[in-house]
């Protein structure tokens, strides 16, 4: 992750580089008004996915908006690398809730 603004400039940015098969753990961006995420895609292939729903394929260019309080995960796809931009949301009482590893089982089914 290279942060591209200061932390406390109002709106963080920052380009996150994953490696093949790399993806984070389900989590949401926590508000009680506003907040949530933004993904732009910028570089290789990769997925998105919201609890209950099926995966995104990602590729330069796409754009995601990801709601405040949406259980979801981001990563590479299993042979390709993959960078985005991703831009935090403002919103109040903001923080990010971390959960369970994305399962190999159903990760490898992509």
């Amino acid at each position: 992750m290279n942060p591209l603004t200061e932390p406390n400039c109002g709106v963080f940015i920052a380009n996150v580089t994953f490696e093949p098969g790399c993806r984070n753990n389900w989590h949401i961006h926590k508000s009680t008004k506003g907040g949530g995420q933004i993904l732009i895609c910028v570089d290789g292939e990769g997925w998105y996915q919201e609890d209950g729903k099926e995966a995104i394929s990602l590729k330069p260019g796409m754009v995601i908006t990801i709601p405040a309080n949406v259980k979801h995960w981001h990563g590479a796809k299993k042979d390709k690398w993959f960078s985005h931009l991703v831009v935090e949301v403002p919103g109040e009482d903001a923080e990010n809730v971390w959960f369970e590893q994305v399962a190999d089982e159903e990760y490898n089914k992509l």
